[in-house]
């Protein structure tokens, strides 16, 4: 791997390091070499090692981040002044945009689903369990009128939600298995609503 790009050497260095070591986590945990991270990130892996002590710490930080940044998201999709429909659509619409902008993130997300004994499990359950808690509690409290009698409302999330990391994790293959659209705020409104 080359040294970084100029825009991305102005970047604190604990950033770059994770902006490297999520391309690399994209990948999978086993095949991500520190000295890879380090290098792309235009340092040496000792330095690495003063920010992170170790390759755990480094993609717990990578996942942690992830979540952080996901979270903020769709609060901020939660709250605009919409319709409690026009809200839902932002909501999926946030989640589809964040992951096609960091395509690394579904990786690392299906790779850890997948693989139950990877090291991210652990942190997927404490990072997930409460963003799904945040959805389904916006989508019970604030749309409880609108959504289908007797719908399970957190098995309707992880649905759409599995569909779009699905989506945004196949790279080359999206085009010719979904298409040119992603049908994703459709797709949810038809899961979600009650017909009209």
């Amino acid at each position: 791997m080359g040294r970084p790009l100029a825009s991305t050497a102005a970047m604190a260095t604990p950033e770059r390091l994770l902006d490297a070591a999520e391309q690399a986590f994209a990948h999978g945990y086993g095949a991500a070499r520190l000295e890879d991270i380090a290098a792309a990130a235009g340092i040496r892996r000792p330095s690495l090692l003063y920010h992170f002590p170790s390759k755990d710490s480094l993609y717990v930080a990578v996942v942690h981040r992830t979540f952080a940044r996901l979270g903020a998201a769709l609060m901020a999709a939660m709250s605009l002044p919409h319709d409690f429909a026009g809200r839902v659509d932002a909501v999926v619409d946030c989640y589809a945009s964040f992951l096609a902008d960091n395509p690394a993130h579904a990786q690392i997300l299906v790779r850890e689903l997948v693989d139950a004994q990877g090291p991210g499990r652990d942190i997927l359950l404490a990072e997930v369990v409460p963003l799904l808690d945040l959805v389904e509690r916006f989508l019970r409290t604030q749309g409880l009128a609108l959504l289908r009698p007797g719908l399970p409302v957190r098995a309707a999330i992880l649905q759409i939600a599995s569909a779009i990391i699905l989506r945004s994790a196949s790279g080359a293959l999206q085009q010719p298995l979904w298409g040119p659209i992603d049908h994703a705020r459709a797709l949810a409104r038809l899961l979600l609503f009650k017909e009209v």
